[in-house]
């Protein structure tokens, strides 16, 4: 097991990670079977540009895991989004420490939103409740229609489109403890 990788607050000198992190967000979910909704590398440098965005790398620079927030309805709501771990670094922790120094920026950031997360995994489900997210129905999420249609390349989109964005595959979870995790990032 590698430990030697760090968690920081992605910043310009990740940029070229992006085309890597999108290709095993597509690769990822064509081997677990599963929806994830696909994102183009210019939204996740757009992501890395803005300080929204959390990364996991080797002293070589080497990414090993990434997620970022998004922010709705006027900073009503975020979400935490993205959640991928080069697959020889899963089983690990990078995801948790990830997830937790999400959380915290999040917090930082946007201490007065709603935070929440939509997954079809195990594993992040697991996570989210380890943070304090509960699972929730799609009423108690963002109503903007551009959150939606980021789903529209999760292979799952049709359920979401047949049921009028009331169920899909996905769980939704919605922060609801006031105890706050710490997880540090640089």
């Amino acid at each position: 097991m590698r430990t030697d990788y760090r968690i920081d607050i992605a910043s310009g000198q990740h940029l070229a990670q992006a085309d890597a992190i999108c290709q095993q967000m597509k690769l990822s979910a064509a081997n677990r079977g599963t929806g994830i909704a696909g994102r183009s590398p210019e939204y996740i440098r757009q992501k890395i540009r803005t300080g929204t965005a959390i990364i996991a790398t080797l002293p070589n620079g080497q990414w090993v895991g990434f997620t970022y927030l998004d922010v709705w309805e006027n900073g009503l709501f975020v979400s935490q989004s993205g959640l991928i771990v080069d697959p020889a670094y899963r089983h690990q922790g990078v995801a948790r420490r990830l997830k937790h120094a999400l959380f915290t920026l999040s917090r930082q950031l946007f201490p007065n939103a709603k935070l929440f997360s939509i997954t079809t995994g195990q594993v992040v489900m697991d996570l989210n409740r380890e943070l304090g997210f509960r699972p929730v129905a799609f009423s108690e999420l963002p109503h903007d229609p551009q959150f939606w249609q980021q789903c529209a390349t999760c292979r799952n989109c049709d359920i979401l489109a047949r049921t009028e964005g009331k169920y899909c595959l996905c769980t939704g979870m919605l922060f609801a403890s006031a105890v706050l995790p710490t997880e540090e990032c640089t």
